[in-house]
């Protein structure tokens, strides 16, 4: 055993270095990224909404049918290295992101804790937060459902 094994994979390792296990390990089961978006044609700006994406489980904040996620939603995106560096709309307390920019994952984190309830008691996740799924609301619906909440970081999640 060497001094380094004592430090977390995510605190030694880059994104491109993570095995499969170590990269799946690394969400945090929030769902936040899992929210509908809409992109501004003029600014690129991207806004969040409260709709959750069709395969998504507003009570367990997990796909459906995960394994089979991007054939059977057109605009899912699969998260990988390469992924992340590129796009901007991850939650600032996405693991993916923190791990990215160098930093440490919070405190709730369930490789932090040991426990994948943390997540929800911080109220990161978007548990009882969704107002609808993708399927059950009118395209007209969506800029009315824009939210902020997902890019900002509960009180109760910084401590």
């Amino acid at each position: 055993m060497t001094a380094t094994d004592d430090i977390p994979f995510w605190k030694r390792k880059a994104l491109r270095q993570m095995t499969d296990s170590e990269w799946e390990s690394l969400c945090d089961g929030c769902g936040r990224c899992c929210l509908s978006k809409l992109e501004d044609e003029d600014t690129h700006e991207v806004h969040f909404t409260d709709i959750g994406c069709r395969l998504l489980d507003g009570q367990t904040c997990r796909c459906h049918d995960y394994p089979n996620r991007t054939a059977l939603v057109d605009d899912c995106v699969r998260l990988t290295p390469e992924v992340v560096e590129t796009i901007a709309w991850l939650p600032p307390s996405c693991a993916y992101r923190l791990v990215r920019e160098g930093r440490d994952l919070y405190w709730w984190h369930p490789l932090v804790s040991g426990d994948p309830e943390t997540v929800h008691a911080a109220g990161v996740s978007i548990r009882g937060r969704l107002s609808a799924s993708e399927d059950d609301i009118g395209d007209e619906e969506f800029e009315k459902r824009i939210v902020d909440w997902p890019i900002r970081l509960p009180k109760r999640a910084r401590g």
